[in-house]
């Protein structure tokens, strides 16, 4: 019977001395919460997407907070997250600078065919690795729906074989733009009024045999831009956000149709 009693009384002590040692490691190495770090976690909206430039929402606030990044960089949590995490850092807001996706692709079933039939997972990814994809373009969307499925918002569907975005829906959270295997979806500030959709750097031989909405390189947008807003680089042209103010000159003078104007002329000034 004393054996049992002192096994009991031993086994007490040793659960005494590790609660005790527990509870001062506890407060000896306990990480100072961070208040002020948690109020502005608590305001983002947990999109972790990385569109602020800093790992995801933990990692924007604690910049916020400890290390003077600038609020306002959220595009997902638009101009309502800029004014709540300014109101808890005593800071003028200041806006957001609204972002959002465009697919540089108008190569639709329509417009493009099939050079072989993909059989394997429904995946964009997994059809690139199968000889750049079935498409005959190998510049092209892909259009199994990678963009579709990491797109928290419904701002992404898929029309005849391609990726196409609703600007009104998007957020700019840029997480379509890391999932898409052929790097055709960009993310633009809001004042950007045109896009040409196409990425092909093909001859203009090359691109109308594997798309007829493709761009050729044939320059004639440049010509009639009075803003010198669109330019020809390795056969495809490009539109500078900055510079162009949504005249639909290019529009009108492509040949082609790869070229979409969604803005009017921006005011003077």
């Amino acid at each position: 019977m004393n054996s049992i009693l002192l096994a009991i009384l031993l086994l007490a002590a040793l659960g005494l001395v590790a609660g005790l040692v527990l509870a001062v490691a506890s407060v000896v190495m306990a990480v100072p919460r961070d208040e002020k770090a948690e109020a502005l976690r608590d305001v983002l909206p947990g999109a972790n997407c990385g569109a602020c430039g800093y790992s995801g929402c933990d990692g924007y606030a604690k910049a916020m907070a400890n290390d003077g990044a600038p609020v306002g960089l959220c595009s997902p949590g638009g101009a309502a997250v800029a004014e709540a995490t300014a109101r808890i850092l005593g800071v003028e807001s200041g806006g957001v600078e609204t972002r959002t996706a465009l697919v540089r692709c108008g190569g639709c079933e329509e417009v493009t065919s099939r050079k072989l039939e993909y059989q394997g997972l429904p995946s964009c990814r997994a059809a690139n690795q199968f000889y750049g994809g079935d498409w005959l373009c190998m510049y092209g969307c892909l259009g199994h729906g990678d963009c579709k499925k990491v797109c928290e918002y419904g701002a992404i569907t898929i029309e005849n074989g391609l990726a196409r975005i609703d600007p009104a829906l998007c957020r700019g959270c840029g997480l379509c733009v890391k999932e898409c295997p052929k790097s055709l979806i960009e993310l633009v500030p809001g004042y950007v009024k045109g896009v040409v959709r196409c990425s092909s750097h093909d001859k203009g031989a090359a691109v109308r045999k594997a798309c007829s909405k493709g761009c050729i390189g044939c320059m004639k947008c440049t010509k009639v831009c009075q803003y010198d807003a669109i330019h020809v680089e390795n056969f495809l042209a490009s539109i500078d956000g900055e510079k162009c103010v949504g005249c639909g000159a290019c529009e009108e003078a492509c040949p082609v149709g790869c070229i979409s104007i969604f803005g009017g002329e921006k005011e003077a000034g």
